[in-house]
């Protein structure tokens, strides 16, 4: 299996192998996931190549660290970046107005940031305890309170919506005590 820093290097090098092998193993699944959100296969291609084009200048301004598997990140990347995409198509359909386009590396640094502040939400997820994680896991997959009450065995839907407010607190605490987030949050 070949680390994170394989393919990152691979990337900034311009080695075509590498980036056939990262085109083999991954888009079909980019390709599969555009595709059931009102995508085509030239969007998937699109937002592969942003992807890679992405990550080659990130790493090569700073050499960050890729916590998860390669794949796992990549794909983030890739669904990050078709969900900008539907929402500037959502903004346009919705507003009827003219967009004016913004050129690819504002498009590429504000994808950049976006996926720093995931980064940051995600470690800081690794954080706080077990329950806390599952009752947030909960709360953002938009389960009643009723039946969370059941679930986690409370007394009523009070203790359920106290419960969430604490573990989202503690989800902040973590986030705004890391060195990070005051420059994230100010971009």
């Amino acid at each position: 299996m070949k680390t994170p820093d394989y393919y990152l290097n691979g990337l900034i090098n311009n080695n075509e192998a590498v980036v056939a092998q990262i085109y083999q193993k991954m888009f079909s699944q980019v390709l599969s996931f555009v595709s059931s959100n009102k995508g085509q296969r030239t969007d998937a291609e699109d937002v592969f190549q942003k992807a890679l084009l992405q990550l080659a200048v990130r790493y090569k301004k700073e050499k960050f660290v890729i916590q998860s598997t390669f794949e796992a990140y990549f794909f983030t990347v890739c669904k990050n970046l078709w969900r900008r995409e539907l929402n500037k198509s959502k903004i346009w359909v919705t507003k009827h107005e003219i967009v004016e386009l913004r050129d690819d590396n504002e498009d590429i640094a504000m994808a950049v940031l976006e996926q720093k502040r995931w980064e940051l939400y995600t470690e800081s997820l690794e954080l706080i305890s077990e329950k806390c994680k599952q009752i947030l896991k909960h709360y953002f997959s938009k389960v009643s309170y009723e039946d969370m009450v059941i679930k986690f065995s409370y007394s009523s839907e009070t203790v359920a919506r106290q419960s969430v407010f604490k573990c989202k607190n503690r989800l902040k605490t973590f986030i705004k005590k890391d060195k990070r987030f005051s420059l994230l949050s100010k971009l």
